[in-house]
């Protein structure tokens, strides 16, 4: 098979864009020249922190500057800093864009924390990130002190990030009172309270004692789904709030009665604080332009005295937003790359045994009652993985609403049983036996899952955030194979299909064949990927949902997860692939039913959640707090996952390549992007 001209231009134009992308992306994140990023790795004394520093390009030995330490929050990484890091650095400021411990290129030192429960993994990556940083970055020459030794650093964290910056403030006016200098002058935090740092005795009553003169302040976004929650309300979390009116909110403003917001108040201690509230969202803190400006604005109060070492650049001029938009042109082109070797890989010798001899002819769409049998179906599997997504990310096995797929299953598979039986002793067609031997088994693992907890272990599933998505990716498996087996045995056998129309063939050289293609198209293009980080500093990503690069000792962990999302993978391209390979369904159309399919669920649960929020100041869910954040970076996810899908089975005519790259794919990209502990 000949690479075709199409696919040379593909590939030309995703290298291309990933190129242009990368290089203009680094253009600015440096400030156009003005600052040099560089990759930092240090013993933090609790293990090996790594982060992003952004030196002004004037920054030396000879001359410091303040400094500013961003970090980022749970399951994130630094680049989550990267508007913060961009603004203040070109602003001046040396910045440290801080992977926290167990993120990122980061790695705790487990052999002093061997509680393999939530809290033991939970609680050592925040309480110790931050305040290891600042003692770091306190002996660099480059960053200035004042007269009496003082550390003039600033220290803003998002969420988790933000509770370490909390405690990093309070230990540091601890070890002041023993060493008598202070190493952090200002702390902002964002998107976070003093919830989870009372847990290591930093309550908002100790934090406001030991301010020690500060200036402080806090973003407290009016729609952030975990915090600034008033103790009077009950019933979830996501929902309006008006943290200067709480009363964690004037203690911190040292109130005693409801403040105002975007104000500042000095403070008996001769600090000064404030507490701005965007009408944003939890993760909307690190990607708006307004909360930008409050972080800049705030560190140009904090340092008045210092204007000397920075420029004066208005808290409006902002251009992290182009960073960002080129990222995501290099993001397309990595998807454009994505497609483009594993289309070459096709036309090689060996790799194309991967592809059948005889492709797959599209069908006719049904026809009057089937039709709209068909139509109500394909509305009920879009529908069903939303409509379970809090019962199986937030309720779990067990749980009342997660009983409904118990009874459904057990339903699907006595249905199953009773026609396989039927069909052994009518002797029917052996694809309608082996169809009606899947619908017994989907259903009867769909009923087991329904009251099963699972991923439990945290010293074997060890990215912690992902176990509750990887149980929700078990149960939407395990619903579109009951359904895609039923509609089977109770229609489509009757028009004779079998499971090669379904792209499922056993053809061992197309299974290994199909393997050997993803494995090395994801080697290939995450090659490209790491290169462009060596090069440029850059990764491929849109806000949450990002390709970025890793270090090798999470392996163990991917290939952990690896068998739970082929699983889904394997089942969503054969549902991609009946449904869409129609002669209703080609072109466009065929690849916005592959992506509504897979996303769809996702797309209208997040609709509901997030309208409702902001229209009525209570969200539809107000209970899914972090399990709403994370199906944000699913959308894409599964809307490339959908595309890559479709695009191969055309090409194969099966589904194992598809399934293979996606599995493959996007457990790295999951991986990579999540904390993993334990290793």
């Amino acid at each position: 098979m000949k690479i075709t001209k199409n696919t040379k231009i593909l590939l030309c134009a995703a290298l291309a864009l990933i190129l242009l992308g990368s290089i203009l992306a680094s253009v600015f994140n440096s400030g156009s020249g003005a600052v040099k990023v560089s990759r930092i790795s240090f013993d933090g004394g609790h293990g090996r922190l790594s982060g992003l520093l952004y030196m002004p390009k004037d920054a030396s030995a000879d001359n410091p500057k303040p400094t500013i330490i961003v970090t980022h929050g749970y399951l994130n990484s630094a680049e989550m800093q990267d508007a913060n890091a961009i603004e203040l650095s070109r602003r001046g400021f040396v910045v440290l864009a801080l992977d926290q411990y167990d993120h990122g290129h980061s790695k705790l030192d487990h052999e002093n924390y061997t509680d393999t429960s939530f809290f033991g993994v939970w609680l050592p990556f925040w309480a110790n990130s931050m305040n290891d940083a600042v003692q770091y970055m306190f002996e660099q020459p480059y960053v200035l002190k004042d007269a009496d030794g003082n550390g003039l650093i600033g220290v803003t964290g998002h969420s988790m990030g933000g509770f370490s910056s909390t405690v990093a403030l309070a230990r540091d006016e601890q070890q002041a009172a023993e060493s008598g200098v202070r190493k952090v002058y200002a702390g902002l935090t964002e998107g976070s309270d003093f919830m989870y740092t009372a847990f290591v005795g930093v309550d908002a009553a100790t934090a406001d004692s030991l301010g020690g003169g500060r200036t402080m302040g806090k973003v407290a976004a009016q729609y952030d789904e975990f915090f600034f929650n008033d103790p009077n309300v009950e019933g979830g979390t996501v929902r309006h709030k008006d943290f200067v009116s709480v009363p964690d909110g004037m203690t911190f403003l040292q109130l005693t009665e409801p403040g105002e917001a975007n104000k500042w108040y000095d403070t008996s201690d001769g600090g000064k604080r404030i507490v701005y509230e965007p009408a944003q969202t939890h993760p909307w803190n690190h990607f708006s332009k307004t909360t930008t400006a409050n972080a800049i604005s705030f560190y140009q109060t904090a340092f008045a005295d210092y204007a000397s070492y920075l420029k004066d650049i208005s808290p409006e001029n902002q251009i992290w937003q182009w960073k960002e938009f080129f990222e995501c042109v290099a993001l397309v082109g990595f998807v454009m790359l994505i497609i483009a070797v594993a289309t070459v890989l096709l036309s090689l010798p060996f790799f194309c045994n991967a592809v059948e001899t005889v492709i797959p002819k599209a069908l006719s769409f049904p026809t009057g009652t089937a039709k709209w049998i068909t139509i109500v179906v394909l509305i009920i599997a879009v529908l069903l993985p939303g409509l379970f997504f809090s019962p199986l990310m937030d309720d779990g096995a067990g749980s009342a609403s997660v009983n409904i797929l118990f009874f459904g299953g057990l339903l699907v598979g006595i249905a199953g049983a009773v026609m396989f039986c039927m069909n052994i002793v009518k002797k029917n067609q052996k694809s309608f036996i082996v169809g009606s031997c899947i619908m017994t088994i989907a259903g009867a693992l769909l009923a087991v899952v329904a009251k099963t907890p699972m991923y439990q272990n945290n010293g074997f599933w060890t990215a912690i955030g992902m176990n509750s998505i990887a149980y929700w990716t078990i149960g939407c498996t395990l619903i579109s194979l009951c359904i895609t087996s039923t509609m089977y045995v109770f229609m489509k056998s009757k028009d004779g299909l079998t499971l090669y129309n379904y792209g499922v063939t056993f053809r061992p050289s197309a299974i290994l064949c199909g393997l050997c293609t993803a494995l090395v198209t994801v080697v290939i293009s995450y090659a490209v990927l790491f290169l462009m980080d060596a090069l440029f500093k850059a990764d491929f990503r849109i806000w949450t949902f990002a390709f970025k690069t890793f270090d090798f000792n999470i392996l163990p962990a991917i290939l952990r997860y690896l068998p739970t999302f082929l699983a889904f993978y394997l089942v969503s391209s054969v549902g991609i692939m009946i449904n869409t390979n129609t002669t209703g369904t080609q072109g466009f159309w065929g690849y916005l039913l592959a992506i509504a399919l897979n996303a769809g669920g996702a797309i209208i649960w997040l609709a509901r959640q997030y309208i409702t929020l902001f229209s009525t100041g209570v969200a539809a869910h107000p209970g899914s707090a972090l399990s709403g954040i994370m199906l944000v970076a699913m959308v894409p996810t599964l809307s490339i996952a959908a595309i890559i899908s479709r695009y191969l089975y055309k090409k194969t005519g099966n589904v194992w390549t598809a399934a293979f790259l996606n599995g493959i794919l996007m457990t790295t990209m999951a991986i990579a992007n999540t904390m993993v502990v334990f290793k």
